[in-house]
């Protein structure tokens, strides 16, 4: 499970081309952890491989939750907001996508947690590790990562494909102004 969480932190950090934005989309990871281990501790339930693989299923929904956030705070902070103003404004934005993703995942795991029908108990951890997972998940990614957000994030985020076209654009100027000098 770390390997898998340096792994995406590294795949997150060449597609922000940053390495804050994916430390403070990961900080909803804690609380996903927090919350794996409370719902099966709930629930007398023990490790084994299916709640390892409902342990990695909320973390990517975890993710994926906490992305939306962070996107949305670093497009605001390009229309000019600060770091806090955007914080709080993606968290007020993106309440809804996020609340109805993780209700989504937890009523449809919630049969699978309960055991119900024939070998049914044989995935239960699974969907007791995604349902206790994404409600703390699912409360850090809404309070602690705008936190986060409005704390570490003082500068606001490069666009660096903006920057290489108004590079060229002002590359293209100065030839043209110097043909116009040669002339």
């Amino acid at each position: 499970m770390i390997f898998a969480v340096v792994l995406v932190y590294l795949l997150m950090a060449i597609n922000f081309q940053s390495w804050l934005d994916p430390f403070i989309i990961l900080m909803a990871l804690p609380g996903a952890l927090a919350g794996i281990v409370w719902m099966l501790f709930l629930t007398q339930t023990t490790f084994s491989v299916p709640s390892l693989m409902g342990s990695i299923m909320c973390i990517g929904v975890a993710t994926a939750n906490s992305i939306l956030l962070v996107v949305f705070a670093n497009d605001q902070r390009e229309e000019g907001m600060d770091a806090r103003s955007a914080a709080l404004s993606s968290g007020h934005t993106r309440i809804r996508p996020v609340l109805m993703t993780a209700s989504a995942m937890i009523i449809g795991m919630l049969p699978m947690a309960l055991g119900m029908g024939e070998g049914g108990e044989q995935n239960a951890p699974l969907g007791r590790a995604v349902i206790g997972g994404l409600i703390l998940a699912t409360v850090t990614t809404l309070f602690v990562v705008p936190l986060v957000y409005s704390l570490l994030r003082t500068k606001a985020p490069v666009d660096y494909e903006r920057k290489i076209v108004d590079e060229e654009h002002e590359y293209l100027r100065d030839e043209m102004l110097l043909r116009e000098d040669l002339q």
